[in-house]
């Protein structure tokens, strides 16, 4: 009791004060006097405006935080987009070789090119698939823009394929627009010919050239490229047709199989004609 005592003494200012502030504020709540009101509405604007000024302090200190914390998201963001990218481009070249087997009933096996051989005249790939994959020698691959060659030996994990710049290669080709028949061969350089085109048969330069009918591994209706000039060889009765390939071989990273083989019934058919 005594401790108490000595505390109110020693405070007892402080006291006075707090009572009295107490009971004003007390009368000022209780009193319904206009001037009061006012007061009271002046008093609490002060304070709400006070408390905002005050609350821009610790915000302005979390700017440096909260931006960091964007950067990282925005980083986030951007690398999904990239995959998002990536993701939609893979799924329009599937979509567009779709097109290719909604033409034919054939299968499909997707490889990657894990070697280039660009630099002979029998230039070839290498394929991470083989064997074990369904693959075997006279499959054609093609990309999403048409085709590339076809497979000439297969392992358990690999392949091998001929693309269109090998002189060894021929392909049964034919005009889309006109109709008109040839054989695609490379005689070097960026240009493969279509060769047997006689002078009187219509072929404009920027005709697009696609497999035919008539060829024993590759299905038809497969873009191969675009004619790039068409002209009358002196003292020949054909024409000089250059065809510029669909295919990018110098980009080649990614091909598709087609899982098709050539009907032994009809080679066997056609080889025994041709004695």
């Amino acid at each position: 009791m005594r401790r108490l005592y000595e505390f109110v003494f020693l405070f007892k200012e402080y006291l006075v004060v707090g009572v009295l502030l107490a009971v004003s504020v007390t009368l000022l709540a209780l009193n319904d006097d206009s001037q009061i009101r006012t007061i009271r509405s002046v008093a609490v604007v002060s304070v709400g405006m006070l408390q905002d000024a005050l609350g821009i302090i610790p915000n302005y200190f979390d700017l440096r935080r909260e931006n960091q914390v964007l950067r990282e998201l925005n980083l986030t963001l951007a690398d999904e987009v990239n995959r998002l990218r990536e993701a939609r481009l893979e799924n329009l070249r599937l979509r567009q070789l779709l097109g290719l087997k909604e033409r034919g009933e054939f299968g499909f096996v997707a490889a990657n090119v894990i070697g280039k051989n660009l630099q002979l005249l029998r230039n070839t790939v290498t394929l991470d698939a083989g064997d074990r994959n369904g693959l075997r020698a006279d499959m054609p691959i093609v990309t999403e823009n048409g085709l590339a060659g076809k497979i000439v030996a297969t392992s358990g994990r690999f392949a091998v394929a001929q693309i269109l710049y090998n002189k060894d290669i021929r392909v049964s080709a034919k005009i889309e627009r006109s109709r008109v028949d040839g054989i695609i061969r490379w005689e070097g350089g960026s240009a493969l010919a279509l060769q047997d085109v006689a002078k009187t048969l219509d072929v404009q330069a920027g005709d697009v050239v696609i497999t035919s009918e008539y060829s024993s591994f590759f299905p038809p209706g497969i873009r191969i490229g675009v004619v790039s000039s068409a002209r009358g060889a002196e003292g020949s009765l054909f024409q000089s047709v250059e065809v510029r390939p669909a295919v990018d071989f110098s980009r080649l990273e990614e091909v598709f199989v087609i899982t098709s083989m050539p009907d032994s019934e009809r080679i066997a058919l056609e080889h025994r004609t041709r004695e």
